[in-house]
């Protein structure tokens, strides 16, 4: 088989569907080199044991300094985002995780259930009248949107703006040209979040960011740069993947439309069908990039020191040694140890907020908009590009 290109599992008709290409990787070619957009060789991990072991395996770093090597230049304006929680190892890692549990807590964000609530119930009540809508930009975006702006204590009408940002952001490792196209976002989400730790700083309020500015442990606290990093980290992994989540759950829904009337009969699966929706379509495709400190092996294939390393979470979720009928949609599935959370030091913060989301608002739609079908032939759905998160860019409904 051919070394693949990375930018090629970026674009928007290959992530339609992935999961035959990752399926003959899990039978060929497990752990398969390939050449990254900056031109650095790179290896992909697809299989279930060998993601969930890459995951913990602190061998597989997600720090480059920690191999004496050099992150890419940045612009200075840009440096506090190079030293944020997802790209650190312990004990920086274990710190900074510490400091913001002490905000992000699980009573926290219980709390918001019902906020959570109120706010579905007012999107669909404002779409109802038109009997259609686009399932992404008026209902999954500014739902989570709304949730972690709410929470950091940002404004309902600047809220929109955050998506623009967040999207040209996340979608910027896909090419160089990309990368530069989002350096103008860049710039104005750090004004932005400065603005707003300033200002808290000054006038405390009763919300996370205030929160985090005051967590502390043993005496330590983060300091500007660190804060400037954290909340730029939670507000796009906080309502990103949560949009994908609800639009790739609803579009598993459309397409399995027997899934779709048992859950409409049992409100008691509605934590179970997140769950698989999670696992037949994640919101996160591929985890962010790790580095081997060392020689590691994975199926027989040895990685050497220094190589950049691609755990690709939608592949190791459709894994048929570990998922029966992994490619069956089955909201009643339990034996369902997805990976698309993460697993290990990094598992993701925001996972009990996500599935609280997903679960609300699901069931929601469900229950108020019993007619609620695709107002598209499936062939005519079109994915987003990137190579980390995965997601539609619309879903037309009617209803």
């Amino acid at each position: 088989m051919a070394v693949p290109k990375l930018a090629a599992l970026a674009g928007s008709q290959f992530r339609s569907n992935p999961y035959p290409f990752y399926a003959r990787l899990r039978k060929e070619n497990p752990v398969i080199q390939l050449m990254t957009p900056d031109g650095h060789l790179a290896w992909l991990i697809t299989r279930y044991d060998d993601a969930l072991n890459a995951l913990k395996d602190k061998r597989l770093s997600k720090d480059i300094a920690n191999l004496g090597g050099k992150p890419p230049w940045v612009p200075k304006y840009f440096e506090p985002l190079a030293r944020n929680m997802l790209d650190m190892d312990d004990p920086d890692h274990a710190r900074l995780r510490t400091l913001v549990h002490k905000a992000f807590t699980p009573k926290l964000i219980e709390t918001l259930r019902g906020t959570i609530e109120t706010l579905t119930e007012e999107l669909i009540e404002y779409a109802k009248p038109r009997g259609r809508m686009d399932l992404i930009s008026e209902f999954a975006l500014p739902l989570p949107v709304a949730v972690i702006s709410q929470m950091l204590g940002i404004p309902k009408q600047e809220q929109d703006k955050f998506h623009r940002w967040s999207k040209t952001i996340v979608s910027s490792q896909s090419s160089k040209f990309g990368a530069f196209k989002a350096i103008p976002s860049v710039i104005s989400f750090l004004r932005y979040i400065r603005r707003l730790v300033g200002l808290r700083q000054l006038r405390p309020e009763n919300d996370l960011t205030t929160a985090l500015i005051q967590a502390e442990e043993a005496g330590d606290r983060m300091n500007a740069d660190e804060m400037l990093a954290m909340i730029f980290l939670l507000l796009i992994a906080g309502h990103e993947t949560t949009v994908n989540l609800i639009g790739n759950g609803m579009l598993a829904l459309f397409t399995h439309q027997d899934q779709m009337e048992k859950l409409r009969g049992d409100a008691s699966l509605d934590a179970s069908a997140v769950e698989e929706m999670l696992r037949f379509d994640s919101p996160v495709e591929m985890a962010t990039e790790r580095y081997a400190t060392e020689r590691v092996e994975f199926s027989g294939t040895a990685i050497p020191a220094g190589a950049r390393v691609y755990v690709v979470i939608a592949s190791a979720n459709r894994d048929e040694q570990q998922f029966e009928r992994s490619d069956q949609f089955d909201i009643t599935r339990t034996n369902n140890r997805h990976l698309s959370f993460g697993m290990g030091a990094h598992y993701c913060l925001g996972a009990p907020l996500a599935r609280i989301e997903g679960q609300i608002a699901i069931a929601a739609l469900l229950k108020h908009m019993p007619k609620l079908r695709l107002r598209v032939p499936y062939n005519e759905i079109r994915w987003r590009p990137g190579l980390v998160l995965r997601g539609v860019k619309a879903l037309p409904v009617e209803f």
